[in-house]
């Protein structure tokens, strides 16, 4: 930077804190010579030029994934420890949509992301501010970002067939130290106290939470209780009443069912029916087996696992409902000539009492000439190394490292910990070193078998950000070994984000590989309740041309295809931290166990064409 831009930044920026003291610009763009401070990442791509108020940005068609520009600062590093966002002014001056990327550098690695990044969509003429908060990528909590060491500012795009232009009117520092992003609406999660959303005590506002869709829903107040009066005129068809949170969405994700107490206040006998409408879908509707008659009471149980198990994405069957975003309760009667009219006395989440079968954990849920191939009871004060391994590869996370410390054996369980701890990945100085510690085991180089029944018993942990999984992988002894193309898969049995509460999973199946070619299939809305100690079975049935998995001995899953793996296959277990759909870590929460307490796999006669294990 020259003396005289250099100036006038210390200029405008003097008699902008004299305006608003929480603005702070990071370059002055009016004066000729601005755009030299705006450098593009593709010559052949991104054209840059001053343009009067701002800087002008057009980005042609091209192979760059993202093309736009980079703003260094005038020294090393800019120090914006003073502000708690960087906001930039933004127009859209092409004829097509613009999606604009604005990514906030530290120094360091770029494995680990140092940086925060927000994007803005902009349709043609239209203007707006983008605003990236410090240690938050897309609104959720990430890299740790020094804002008093900034190295860098990009703008980008992505891809497209058509040329996209903006302009940059502004670029400046902003908001309070420790400034957190505003929660959109439709975001903010509400957990019902002790699970009570309708009840004695509670408050309803009728104007925000009840979309009535024809029929008559009104609030009644009777001493310290408050009902929902909902009637439906004769002949009327069903209409269902909504029943919204005051704002966002409820978090029910500590319960599986929603209880609603019901009364027919009404002449005529009236079949009602509920459902719980997320952002994922909704339940099935739940409805008593005979209607209820006038004057009567009953408790009516919403189940958040669907009476159909899950068999393929496309045929509707399995759950739909996530159980962290409940959007409304809708509330129905069956169509009648006669008048109808329901009051909704409570509504209440609930978790209801588990009954597991006799056989859990003792055989394979279906017959069959069966015998028991591994067992391991974690009972002794070592891990039984002819069976284990717990070091490897770490394909999924960039913060962890594996260390045979974080294996613990105790108390007749095995522990997977992840703690806060800086050390090289497998104990090895050679290797890469990270900031957190985790436990890893699998039986690579020990044991494998084809087709079988394989279960777990296992305690999940409740610390934000963590991804525990039971999973297996193929292997075929010599050459691409745990290849999921040619007859290998994937078998996530348990995965598991805490995010999601204490009684939610995925399953999955991944196979032909993990490049373009990469298919995969399952639910991420498997709901078990773990038992009074609160560890969760989970099993894997595999035989030829189907896979059957299991929560607490009951089917959960199904998938037949002539492409079920048939290449033997490893136990895993893994707990590192992320995962698609997670809360972000806290470090306070820490350190974590991934408890589990046995490993068991059978083998039935028919199938053992080829011995268990090496």
């Amino acid at each position: 930077m020259t003396l005289r831009p250099l100036l006038l930044v210390l200029v405008l920026t003097a008699r902008l804190l004299a305006v608003d003291p929480t603005i702070r610009p990071l370059i002055d763009l009016a004066p000729a010579g601005a755009d030299a401070h705006v450098v593009s990442n593709d010559q052949a791509q991104v054209q840059v030029a001053h343009a009067g108020t701002g800087i002008a940005v057009t980005i042609a068609p091209g192979p760059n994934r993202y093309p736009g520009v980079v703003i260094k600062p005038p020294a090393a590093v800019w120090d914006l420890s003073l502000s708690g966002h960087l906001e930039a002014g933004l127009t859209n001056t092409g004829s097509q949509p613009v999606r604009v990327v604005m990514r906030v550098d530290n120094a360091g690695d770029w494995k680990v992301s140092p940086w925060s990044t927000a994007l803005i969509d902009l349709q043609p003429a239209a203007s707006g501010t983008l605003r990236v908060y410090y240690g938050y990528d897309w609104g959720k909590k990430a890299f740790p970002l020094n804002p008093a060491k900034i190295t860098q500012v990009s703008l980008f795009t992505d891809t497209s067939k058509q040329t996209r232009s903006f302009l940059l009117t502004s670029l400046a520092s902003a908001g309070p130290p420790g400034e957190q992003p505003p929660i959109p609406a439709d975001q903010v999660r509400i957990v019902p106290d002790q699970g009570i959303i309708l009840a004695a005590g509670s408050t309803i506002d009728a104007a925000s939470q009840i979309e009535a869709n024809g029929a008559e829903a009104t609030l009644v107040r009777a001493a310290a209780e408050q009902t929902l009066r909902i009637a439906w005129s004769a002949g009327q068809g069903e209409r269902a009443v909504r029943f919204k949170p005051a704002s966002g969405r409820w978090n029910l994700r500590a319960w599986l069912e929603v209880r609603v107490r019901i009364r027919n206040a009404g002449q005529a006998a009236v079949q009602p029916r509920i459902r719980l409408e997320s952002d994922g879908g909704a339940s099935d509707w739940a409805s008593p087996a005979a209607p209820l008659a006038p004057g009567a009471s009953l408790d009516l149980a919403v189940p958040f696992t669907a009476s159909s198990v899950w068999t393929g994405e496309k045929d509707g069957s399995g759950n739909h409902m996530v159980s962290n975003a409940v959007a409304a309760i809708s509330v129905g009667a069956a169509a009648s000539g006669d008048a109808r009219t329901l009051v909704i006395e409570s509504i209440t989440a609930d978790l209801p009492v588990a009954h597991p079968p006799e056989w859990l954990g003792q055989r394979p849920p279906v017959p069959g000439e069966w015998s028991k191939t591994f067992d391991d009871e974690f009972d002794g004060t070592s891990l039984d190394a002819s069976r284990w391994s717990v070091s490897g590869p770490n394909y999924w996370d960039k913060l962890g490292h594996f260390s045979e410390q974080n294996v613990i054996i105790g108390d007749g369980v095995v522990r997977l910990r992840v703690e806060k701890k800086r050390g090289h990945h497998d104990d090895d100085p050679s290797k890469p070193e990270t900031d957190y510690a985790e436990g890893y085991l699998h039986t690579f180089d020990h044991w494998v078998q084809r087709y079988g029944y394989f279960e777990a018993r296992m305690k999940l942990p409740s610390a934000p950000g963590l991804w525990p999984a039971f999973w297996m992988m193929p292997d075929r002894g010599q050459g691409d070994r745990q290849s999921t193309s040619n007859g290998g898969m994937e078998f996530d049995i348990l995965e598991h984000l805490t995010g999601w509460g204490p009684n939610r999973y995925n399953i999955a199946m991944h196979w032909d590989g993990y490049g373009k070619e990469h298919k995969s299939t399952g639910s991420d809305r498997i709901y078990v309740q773990p038992d009074k100690d609160g560890f969760i079975v989970a099993g894997l049935l595999w035989e030829p041309g189907r896979l059957v998995y299991y929560g607490n001995g009951s089917e959960v899953l199904r998938f037949e295809s002539p492409r079920v793996a048939n290449v033997p296959a490893i136990l895993m277990f893994t707990m590192p931290t992320g995962g698609w759909d997670n809360t972000p870590l806290d470090d306070q929460k820490l350190p974590a166990d991934f408890v589990i307490d046995w490993v068991r796999a059978w083998q039935r006669k028919d199938l053992a064409e080829l011995p268990p294990g090496r």
